[in-house]
């Protein structure tokens, strides 16, 4: 076969690779306990260090700073409660048909585990990952984004000194490697990015019959009820819906408004965004990622405004835009018609469309008609109208009167359903994913269900009668 180089290896050395690791995974299970500090200590002792050169080398505090402190907090969680979720589990057994018997069941390393990494949260997206893959007693090998080149040359050289290649290796992408990683014969494959990548990431997978947990994304509505603050709602939308300049899948998409209440939201808007952002070229303000990214949000915004949408930029005190640092103003966008390009898929930039509405019931309707979200925003101090939204919409995840930080929590499952993903990470649901929950019956020394076996008679008739009750 022709050979395809990944991070200078031929893919018929990483199948050679994915088959050692599979015979050797079920190791790490029966040393666990011994070795989860020096996989702890290792995993924090390499990001930290990691992110401090990268730190060293931006020399300044940005957005991506940030994402230090989830990724050391989920390595602290993970490493208090995997003892714990290590524990085989009794499970009930019917006693009148076993008797004596027993049923438990033992989290077990799946193999190797593949994790395609965005761009958009590389150090967050491939750390936390592997702190319940390590956890799980897994071997893991990591292919980071087009965008992160970087970083993952930086990954790349350095992470040799913490883990062997047999344990953790990390790979670049030079052109169509992300398609060949995928065909490979893992024991599960995670995903993160956009549902066509994702849809094609998952029929590779199906020719080995590899499972897959797919993070997408998706439209993510937040729906502000009249009883809650008008200000602070805005407040909270707008810082989530500006970092990283909106390249978050579970960022906000857009807002459910009540209809008198539009026209002060896009005020408090203009109020909040130029505090926290006074000029578009502010350094604490992101750059879209590259010039594709960059001209699709310039053109959804023309589309909209075409099709008699208003935009109002937040920094009115600059330009909307500007293409050499392809950085894109935050703007809200009133009236944006729902065939529009803004309000047809999700828009992951700094546009933020504002939707009328003038009952609930509306709002459900709405959001139902399209695919399921990643996430759902609702604000509203009203338990009866938090418990409607909950109860009529479907998401992934939800945050109640604010957005995003349902994230970050660690011990809640994050993922998708439908169109936005699926299965489940982070935390004791991270763990389970990334093990084989091995059910094991164990039959005492005497066993009652011999009785039923031919050739059957008076006795095999009044048990079958006795059970049957």
């Amino acid at each position: 076969m022709e050979e395809f180089k990944v991070n200078h290896l031929p893919l018929v050395e990483n199948k050679r690779l994915v088959g050692v690791v599979q015979d050797s995974a079920l190791v790490d299970n029966g040393d666990a306990a011994a070795t989860l500090d020096s996989v702890r200590d290792r995993l924090t002792h390499a990001f930290v260090r990691g992110g401090q050169h990268i730190y060293d080398v931006m020399k300044v505090f940005s957005e991506q700073n940030l994402t230090v402190v989830p990724v050391l907090d989920d390595l602290k969680s993970t490493h208090k409660h995997v003892a714990e979720w290590m524990k085989p589990q009794r499970r009930s057994i019917d006693r009148l048909v076993f008797g004596l018997a027993s049923n438990r069941v033992v989290p077990q390393p799946l193999g190797v585990v593949g994790v395609i990494v965005p761009w958009n949260f590389p150090l967050n997206l491939s750390f936390i990952p592997l702190s319940a893959i390590f956890a799980a007693g897994n071997r893991a090998m990591v292919k980071m984004s087009e965008n992160s080149r970087y970083l993952a040359r930086l990954l790349i050289e350095r992470m040799p000194a913490y883990f062997p290649p047999e344990k953790l290796q990390f790979f670049d992408e030079t052109g169509g490697v992300g398609v060949e990683f995928s065909k490979l014969a893992f024991d599960h494959l995670l995903f993160t990015g956009s549902g066509t990548t994702g849809r094609a990431v998952m029929a590779a997978a199906a020719q080995n019959l590899c499972p897959v947990t797919l993070e997408l994304g998706g439209k993510a509505p937040a729906v502000v009820c009249d009883d809650f603050p008008l200000a602070t709602a805005a407040e909270r939308i707008l810082f989530v819906k500006c970092l990283n300049a909106g390249q978050i899948c579970t960022s906000v998409d857009h807002v459910f408004v009540p209809r008198t209440q539009v026209d002060e939201f896009a005020r408090l808007a203009a109020q909040i965004v130029p505090k926290r952002y006074p000029r578009l070229d502010s350094p604490d303000y992101t750059s879209t990622v590259d010039q594709r990214s960059f001209d699709r949000l310039v053109g959804a915004m023309d589309d909209a405004r075409a099709r008699g949408a208003t935009l109002i930029n937040l920094i009115d005190s600059g330009p909307a835009h500007d293409r050499a640092s392809r950085k894109i103003a935050p703007h809200v966008v009133l009236n944006a018609p729902w065939d529009s390009e803004l309000m047809k898929r999700e828009i992951f930039g700094p546009i933020l469309p504002l939707v009328a509405y003038d009952t609930l019931d509306e709002v459900i309707q709405r959001i139902n008609s399209g695919p399921r979200p990643l996430a759902l925003y609702p604000f509203s101090h009203d338990n009866a109208r938090i418990e409607r939204l909950l109860t009529h919409v479907m998401s992934g995840g939800v945050s109640i009167n604010d957005a995003l930080f349902h994230v970050g929590q660690h011990d809640l499952p994050f993922g998708g359903i439908g169109d936005s993903g699926m299965g489940h990470y982070h935390g004791r649901e991270g763990f389970e994913t990334f093990s084989k929950l091995r059910p094991i019956f164990h039959q005492a020394r005497l066993s009652s269900v011999g009785l039923l076996a031919p050739p059957y008679g008076r006795l095999a008739e009044r048990m079958l009668a006795f059970l049957m009750r």
